[in-house]
């Protein structure tokens, strides 16, 4: 079971990047998703996620109304769209997958959970 992350970058302020996440190895069409980043030195932070059934969405105040996440269950993908970035969203964003949306905003010891690789992406001022 893998979940692989991709199209992180350097990119200037006020520019945009959208990331992906497929999975492969079993479906996740019916489990919640999220992104997660993580600086080095810091805690990892909940970014922004989407549940199952009925995609509701959450977000981190530090990104809400700049960040999209949604979701392609047919092609077993997740994606977001970041816009208006700032330095501090220099990270390493990465997707994860679990039974629902409020277990992954609030258990960071889940053992049902599957996380990608990370996606570097880089905020010049």
């Amino acid at each position: 079971v893998q979940l692989q992350a991709s199209g992180g970058g350097l990119v200037q302020a006020g520019g945009s990047l959208r990331l992906s996440c497929v999975a492969s190895g079993r479906t996740f069409s019916n489990w919640a998703k999220a992104w997660f980043r993580q600086v080095p030195g810091k805690e990892r932070e909940f970014v922004a996620g989407v549940g199952w059934p009925g995609a509701s969405t959450y977000y981190a105040d530090s990104v809400r109304g700049r960040f999209s996440i949604s979701r392609d269950d047919a092609d077993n993908k997740v994606y977001l769209q970041m816009t208006n970035l700032k330095p501090e969203d220099t990270a390493v964003y990465l997707c994860a997958a679990d039974h629902d949306l409020r277990t992954l905003r609030e258990d960071s010891t889940s053992r049902s959970r599957y996380w990608g690789q990370g996606t570097e992406v880089t905020v010049s001022s």
